[in-house]
């Protein structure tokens, strides 16, 4: 089966083929024979209840510098593809749903991974909360007291952006850092989202896990350690991947979360656990496939290149 699949993302040219999954993504589909086809979310159209983008066709190579050639732009309509793969990055913001309901107007006839109606109705750090007794000791609000009653009860705590991406602007806080209330006030000054506070986990020190899912099912994991000192252990800020194997409660966190992320057509889904405890469901742009395949020789792009050209037999 040859598929014509279209990729929704960041500008190509920028990005680290040794540790992108997108393009793990990309090559593989081109090894199993599909088209590709590449665009920004900014050249995306609608007439007439038509959805467009102007994008070029493209063949990668793993070639550092020299990883794509890149046809002619063209003007294309989405249903013309068999697959559009979702993978701008986050943040997470409007401008990003915007672009799902674009997509929203071709799914299912073009088969879009993610979903892009679930994709919007599952912020990565609201969703989590759907499935109780699964998290750490978590708090979601604007609101300045609530906050410190929430540390007053836990102790030393971690605070978030809601829709952050990548570790940034993740901070710990101990039961008597009197800076915490200027970090809220600053919270509110960039933005009007809601913040997220949880209780800290101590053994985050020893990493952040990372479970790649397709269809529901747990593929594989790599461990996230954070630099000495540090409580962030995203890739993207310091954080060192290593090996690790699943572990039963991650067995049991997978499926109690599984048959949810199918049913909601979330085909390729990364989620974060530390120690006992779901952090994190990320179905945006989810990371950490080349890694696990450098370490385990596990290919999550190829399971979940199989699971879409089943999907699209049997449509």
């Amino acid at each position: 089966m040859s598929l014509k699949v279209a990729v929704q993302m960041d500008p190509i040219e920028g990005i680290n083929i040794e540790s992108d999954t997108t393009f793990l993504m990309m090559e593989n589909a081109q090894a199993r024979g599909h088209q590709l086809f590449v665009y920004v979310a900014e050249t995306l159209a609608m007439e007439d209840g038509r959805v467009f983008a102007r994008g070029r066709d493209v063949t990668v190579k793993r070639s550092a510098g020299d990883h794509a050639v890149l046809g002619d732009f063209r003007k294309v309509e989405l249903t013309e593809f068999d697959v559009i793969l979702l993978r701008q990055d986050p943040p997470f913001d409007m401008h990003y749903i915007d672009t799902t309901f674009f997509l929203e107007a071709v799914h299912p006839k073009t088969l879009v991974v993610n979903n892009p109606v679930e994709v919007r109705n599952a912020p990565e750090k609201l969703f989590v909360t759907k499935f109780p007794g699964l998290q750490p000791p978590t708090l979601i609000t604007w609101d300045r007291a609530a906050v410190m009653d929430f540390r007053a009860k836990h102790g030393d705590i971690v605070l978030k952006p809601l829709n952050g991406r990548g570790g940034s602007g993740v901070t710990r806080h101990l039961k008597d850092d009197p800076n915490l209330d200027t970090l809220l006030e600053l919270h509110a000054e960039l933005g009007r989202e809601p913040v997220i506070v949880q209780k800290f986990l101590p053994m985050v020190t020893k990493g952040d896990k990372r479970i790649l899912l397709v269809d529901g099912e747990p593929v594989g994991a790599i461990n996230r350690v954070p630099d000495k000192g540090q409580i962030r252990s995203n890739l993207a800020v310091g954080g060192t991947a290593q090996p690790v194997d699943l572990t039963a409660r991650d067995r049991e966190i997978c499926a109690a979360i599984g048959p949810e992320l199918k049913a909601r057509g979330l085909i390729f889904v990364g989620i974060d656990v530390i120690g006992e405890y779901l952090t994190e469901i990320n179905v945006t742009s989810p990371t950490g496939a080349p890694s696990l395949k450098r370490f385990s020789g596990i290919d999550a792009t190829e399971v979940m290149w199989a699971r879409i050209e089943d999907l699209r037999a049997r449509a």
